[in-house]
């Protein structure tokens, strides 16, 4: 009769790698995020059912709801505005500026910047979101 007791081996999971995996997959989540988002600047606009998009020299030129004005995303102020913008038409022949400006803003605050695009003979698009 056998009297010794039999041993089993005991079951074991090592996480160590597991960890190293979870990682690297949070570290790369949260590069892919920052890559993936371009405009930092969040403005609420205003929607449009016809949309098309502009394919030559382009610069953005955003407003936010409390009349901050950026020009590709370097905050100026308004009277600098001009000045800027021509600095822009002097490195590109065919310019086109896609406005962006908060819904919330009023119309004479847009009409400031299409008076300047119009001045130094520049298109300007209006930017908006598609309807639905």
């Amino acid at each position: 009769m056998n009297l010794r007791k039999r041993r089993r081996a005991g079951a074991e999971m090592h996480t160590s790698a597991m960890n190293d995996i979870m990682f690297f997959l949070l570290l790369f989540f949260l590069i892919a995020s920052t890559v993936t988002n371009p405009n930092v600047i969040k403005l609420m606009l205003p929607k449009s059912s016809t949309g098309q998009s502009v394919s030559k020299k382009t610069i953005t030129v955003s407003v936010t709801k409390d009349l901050q004005y950026f020009v590709d995303k370097k905050p100026i102020q308004i009277a600098d505005l001009s000045s800027t913008l021509e600095a822009y038409k002097k490195l590109a022949t065919e310019l086109t500026i896609v406005l962006y400006v908060d819904r919330t803003v009023a119309i004479q605050d847009v009409v400031e910047i299409m008076d300047v695009a119009q001045k130094l003979n520049i298109k300007l698009v209006l930017a908006t979101e598609p309807k639905g």
